[in-house]
C-alpha cells in the first residue's frame, strides 16, 4: 500500500482501485465499525460511505482513495493546516501514484480544500465540489463555528445548555487546526479566484443544506444551499455546472446513492464526451 509524505512529515496511506482517469477521493476506504458505526447510522450517515463511493466509481476511474479527514484527526496539525499546506499534501498524494493530471472530488470542508487546490495547480482535469458553494462561501461563519469549537475544547467557553453541536471528545489540537484553516481563509476572495480555475467543474448541494446553531454557538447560521441556489445562473455563466438536490440536507446529499449518479453522468457528458 503506497504512502505519501505530507507537509508536517507524517505519512498517509493510499489505496488505488480501478483503471481510467485518476480521481483523487479523500474518503475512508474502510467501513467504520462498532459503536461509532451505530451512531453514524442514527444520524443517517453510511459507515461504509468511502467504500461505497470507491465501488461505484472504480469502473470509470482510477480511484485514489485516502482518508485525509481521519488522518488530520489522528495526527492534528494545529498550526499548519493552511490552504497552501493542504494543497501541497494533495499534490504529494498525486505524485505518489504518478498522476500528472487528475480529477478531485471533495465534500464539505474537503470541497473547500479542493477549491484551494484548483487555484494552485494546473494539473486538475476536473473539480467536483459537494456540500460547499464555490462562490459566496460562508467562510466567516465557518471561522466563527471552528473558533467556538476550539474554545469549548480548551475550556475557555462553557456550554449554557446541552445541545446537538457539542465537540464531544475532540481535542484542543483537533479543533485548533480547523480554526487555523478558516483563519487563513478569512480574507479569501472566492469571486476573484474563479478566473484561476480553468478545468471542467461541478458543484452540488442539497436544497435544505442550512445549519442554524443555537446560542451556545452565538446563533451562527451556516448556509450552504443558499449561495448556490441564489447564484446558480451566475455560477453557470462563469463555467460551473450546478446540481441542487431537492429537499436534501448536508448529510443526505453526501450519500453514495446521490453522489455516484451525479458524478458519473456529469463526467460522461461534460468531461469525457
Amino acid at each position: 500500500m503506497p504512502k505519501a509524505g505530507l507537509h508536517d512529515g507524517s505519512t498517509i496511506e493510499i489505496e488505488v482501485h480501478g483503471q481510467g482517469p485518476t480521481l483523487l477521493l479523500p474518503v475512508n476506504p474502510h467501513p467504520v465499525e462498532g459503536e461509532l458505526a451505530e451512531q453514524m447510522r442514527a444520524y443517517g450517515t453510511d459507515p461504509a460511505l468511502g467504500q461505497s463511493l470507491i465501488k461505484g466509481l472504480s469502473d470509470t476511474f482510477r480511484v485514489v482513495a485516502f482518508d485525509y479527514e481521519g488522518h488530520v484527526q489522528s495526527i492534528p496539525k494545529p498550526e499548519t493546516l493552511t490552504p497552501a499546506n493542504v494543497a501541497s499534501d494533495l499534490l504529494a498524494i498525486a505524485d505518489t501514484v504518478g498522476a500528472d493530471q487528475f480529477a478531485y472530488y471533495g465534500y464539505s470542508w474537503l470541497a473547500v480544500i479542493g477549491l484551494q487546490l484548483a487555484i494552485r495547480t494546473e494539473r486538475l482535469s476536473a473539480l467536483i465540489m459537494g456540500g460547499y458553494p464555490p462562490l459566496h462561501g460562508p467562510y466567516k461563519e465557518m471561522l466563527s463555528v471552528t473558533t467556538i469549537a476550539y474554545e469549548l475544547a480548551s475550556g475557555t467557553r462553557v456550554l449554557q445548555t446541552d445541545d446537538g453541536w457539542t465537540t464531544g471528545t475532540l481535542s484542543v489540537d483537533q479543533t485548533h487546526q480547523f480554526m487555523t484553516l478558516y483563519q487563513a481563509l478569512k480574507t479569501f476572495d472566492d469571486r476573484a479566484a474563479q478566473a484561476q480555475i480553468t478545468c471542467p467543474r461541478l458543484c452540488f448541494v442539497g436544497s435544505a443544506d442550512k445549519i442554524q446553531y443555537d446560542s451556545n454557538w452565538d446563533n451562527v447560521c451556516v448556509d450552504i444551499a443558499g449561495p448556490v441556489v441564489r447564484s446558480q445562473t451566475e455560477l453557470e455563466g462563469i463555467g460551473w455546472d450546478v446540481r441542487v438536490l431537492d429537499r436534501l440536507d448536508h448529510t443526505q446529499a453526501m450519500q453514495a446513492k446521490q453522489v455516484i449518479p451525479i458524478l458519473l453522468s456529469w463526467w460522461a457528458t461534460r468531461v469525457s464526451a
